[in-house]
Formats: C-alpha cells, sequence, structure tokens
C-alpha cells in the first residue's frame, strides 16, 4: 500500500483543487454545523500498487460520520492513474463509488485470483462494493476522473 502525504496548502493542494473545482463546489453543509469547504487532501502514489496518483479531498472530519470511515473525493488527475485491486475485509466495511465526473474501467473480483469483472463507469454510475469483493478503478480518459467515495463499517 502507498504512502500517504497530507496537503493542506501549497502549489499542488492548490492545483488540485483548481482541476476538481472546474467540474465540482467542494462544499460541505453538515446538519446543525456551519457551512465549510474541504478537511484536507491525501495524496497516494502508486495506491494500493496501482499507478500514477490519487488523490482523496476529504470532506469530514475522522468520527463526524456515524459507521464510516471515509466520505471523500477520489480524484485520478490523469490518464493511466489508478487505485489497484483491494479489499475491505479485514475491517468489514462496504463502498460506495459515485461517479461525478470523467471516465474509468472498475474491476472486481472474489479473491485475490478470481475472473475479472469489468466496467466502463461515467458520469452518474455508482457501484456498491462488498466488503470480502476485490477492486480496483482507472481513469481511462484525459478529464479527471471524479468519484465520491463512501465507506461504511459494520461494526
Amino acid at each position: 500500500m502507498a504512502d500517504t502525504v497530507i496537503l493542506t496548502e501549497g502549489a499542488e493542494f492548490d492545483h488540485v483543487i483548481q482541476e476538481v473545482s472546474k467540474y465540482i463546489h467542494l462544499y460541505v453543509m453538515a446538519f446543525g454545523k456551519e457551512e465549510r469547504t474541504i478537511i484536507r487532501i491525501d495524496k497516494r502514489e502508486r495506491m494500493y500498487g496501482g499507478k500514477g496518483i490519487v488523490y482523496m479531498i476529504q470532506m469530514f472530519d475522522q468520527n463526524e460520520l456515524t459507521n464510516n470511515r471515509l466520505g471523500a473525493y477520489m480524484v485520478l488527475l490523469s490518464q493511466g492513474d489508478e487505485s489497484g485491486f483491494h479489499t475491505h475485509n479485514e475491517k468489514n466495511e462496504e463502498e460506495l463509488y459515485v461517479v461525478i465526473h470523467g471516465t474509468g474501467e472498475y474491476r472486481e473480483r472474489t479473491g485475490t485470483q478470481g475472473p475479472e469483472r469489468k466496467k466502463k463507469l461515467q458520469k452518474g454510475d455508482i457501484t456498491a462494493i462488498s466488503s470480502t469483493g476485490y477492486h480496483s478503478i482507472e481513469n481511462t480518459e484525459d478529464e479527471p476522473l471524479i468519484m465520491f467515495v463512501i465507506t461504511t463499517n459494520n461494526p
């Protein structure tokens, strides 16, 4: 698994925000709280053995969402950027990907060596990922691939 670098300012932070803001408004209005923008950006090179860089634009603080570890935008800016095959079985987590912009290839399989199922994803598509399933996503076009990712946990 790739190391995570936290970006809170600087040229790379500004570049990611500028690119993503062309397509979406980075805004949160959590119930009973002041409206706000992002918390931070997590930069992951070769995420889960994939290629390129994946940016996770964190919209919520840790423990802010009940039974959720993650509510973030996953951004693959360049064609070929990829989150490699991984599972959330150890944490008993399931994931939803909601495609906001761009086009990618979603891949899933049962186990580490099972046959792959592939699906082209584009704006508006949603995937539901089992805690036992292995999955990956790759940006297949020149435009950024932007998905909102929700990871739920069944304690």
